[in-house]
């Protein structure tokens, strides 16, 4: 992958407040967090990652993770511009 990498911006910004102004965690990461929640919950899926080669099984989820992030930021952008 070349360039930076699309992160969807803010996920849950907080802008107002002197103490509570943080940028959130990105929609990438929350995206990604919803993804492993669903690979984790499925026994199945972490039977496949497991059996990828050189890597551990966290590894590979997280990968996967990432990756289904990557689409649903793909998928939002091309229906953005609808």
């Amino acid at each position: 992958m070349s360039g930076p990498i699309n992160d969807g911006g803010p996920a849950f910004p907080v802008t107002e407040g002197a103490l509570l102004k943080h940028p959130g965690m990105s929609l990438r990461d929350y995206f990604a967090g919803q993804a492993l929640a669903g690979i984790k919950a499925n026994y199945e899926l972490g039977i496949i990652c497991s059996k990828v080669p050189k890597m551990t099984q966290p590894e590979a989820i997280a990968i996967m993770a990432y990756k289904d992030a990557d689409a649903m930021l793909a998928e939002r952008k091309k229906r953005a511009g609808q």
